[in-house]
């Protein structure tokens, strides 16, 4: 691995979006009025356009590094875990969300160990992986930038997302059960 390929445009966004976890978190954390909210979901927004700038110019450019592959889903992985980790404090509904997308993701790095032993690779997510990373952080951003949703309205986006965090979790889990027996 080239030291050049560590600071190509897509792995210094990547870098970025790891520097915004704790920015959010305290600002999340110390938000006593909707401007401070606003300001939290603005910190959320930045990190998911980068994510997306990322993928685009590796893709685009032809940027795409192994440092990438890797540190991009890390940094993705942390900024969720983050998000939904501070709104577990304010809604502990978001605990359930928290625990399958824990599950949902453990479950995911050991398939894909198994994978790469086998000389095999998932290649990239797929469309039910990406709506239920959509949904997710749609929920995120409504929860972040809403705070005084009823618990009505947090038990639908949790249920909701959920929901989708299953459907992936089960598609995958064929999807590599359906690879292993090849």
């Amino acid at each position: 691995m080239a030291l050049r390929d560590w600071f190509k445009v897509p792995n210094l966004l990547s870098y970025f979006r790891l520097i915004l976890i704790p920015f959010f978190v305290y600002y999340y954390l110390g938000a006593e009025t909707q401007m401070d909210h606003l300001f939290a979901t603005g910190i959320l927004v930045l990190s998911g356009v980068t994510d997306a700038l990322d993928g685009y110019i590796a893709r685009k450019y032809d940027q795409g590094t192994r440092i990438g592959q890797l540190l991009d889903p890390v940094a993705d992985k942390l900024t969720q875990i983050a998000v939904v980790g501070v709104l577990m404090i304010r809604w502990q509904l978001f605990i359930f969300l928290f625990v399958l997308f824990l599950i949902k993701e453990t479950f995911m790095f050991v398939q894909n160990i198994r994978l790469y032993r086998k000389n095999m690779t998932l290649d990239g997510a797929k469309w039910y992986g990406k709506i239920a990373t959509i949904i997710f952080y749609l929920t995120m951003f409504i929860a972040v930038f809403f705070p005084k949703l009823s618990s009505g309205t947090i038990a639908v986006l949790v249920i909701l997302a959920s929901s989708f965090q299953l459907l992936a979790f089960y598609k995958y889990a064929k999807l590599f059960n359906d690879m292993e027996n090849e």
